[in-house]
């Protein structure tokens, strides 16, 4: 395995300096960026949705729970399957109590196609609380991308979709897909910190992708539970 040069102290801190000066021109490209987003413009949304909870059927407008934002996490966990989706497990363990999040009146949920009947064992096997509904039957997945059709055959995607409310008036405000929730999930996040990175062949500088505990790429992700620690 190919591991990082050895230096001295002082080297390693005129190293570390210059790439400061990089990170701190990213967070601010990263703020104006946010700024950019947020000057985004919304699509009301007309159309009525349908979802499958613990407590019965609800409404997108529903899914607020009195919030003027609901962050919307595009589960992958289609009908036909019998868990759901390895990586999405992963972003969802990451998700913790809500309470700063309901703070700033913004509430934050995961919705898949698979029927709630599927959905409620799956999450008390891994133990979540976060809010999780079905849309089975519904249109809901396909407009906002989450399920993709190709030719006679779909697929599903991870992303996260955000709205707003207003009144009573719904409107779709961002989305994001795949790769787009990696700077999202912490786990992630904290790996891009360390030496050996997130441990996957893509990832430069090569040879850093390791057998070191878990199996190295997020291909080989594990349920939470399966994991020989």
């Amino acid at each position: 395995m190919r591991l990082p040069d050895i230096v001295t102290r002082e080297e390693w801190l005129a190293a570390r300096q210059e790439l400061l000066v990089k990170e701190k021109a990213q967070t601010r490209a990263r703020d104006a960026l946010n700024a950019e987003r947020r000057r985004l413009p919304m699509v009301e949304i007309g159309k009525e949705y349908l979802f499958d909870g613990s407590d019965g059927k609800a409404t997108l407008f529903d899914l607020f729970d009195g919030d003027a934002q609901l962050i919307v996490y595009h589960f992958m966990f289609a009908p036909e399957w019998d868990a759901g989706c390895r990586s999405c497990s992963a972003f969802l363990d990451q998700i913790g109590h809500l309470a700063h999040l309901r703070a700033r009146s913004t509430n934050f949920i995961a919705v898949s196609r698979a029927p709630f009947t599927k959905i409620l064992p799956f999450k008390a096997r891994m133990g979540w609380t976060v809010p999780w509904y079905s849309s089975h039957g519904s249109d809901f997945n396909h407009d906002f991308d989450a399920t993709v059709d190709a030719g006679e055959e779909s697929h599903e995607q991870p992303g996260l979709s955000c709205f707003l409310r207003d009144g009573d008036r719904v409107f779709h405000t961002y989305s994001t897909y795949a790769r787009g929730t990696d700077w999202i999930a912490s786990y992630s996040s904290l790996l891009d910190l360390t030496a050996l990175g997130r441990q996957e062949e893509w990832e430069e500088p090569k040879g850093r992708a390791t057998g070191l505990g878990a199996p190295a790429g997020s291909d080989r992700l594990r349920y939470h539970d399966e994991y020989e620690m």
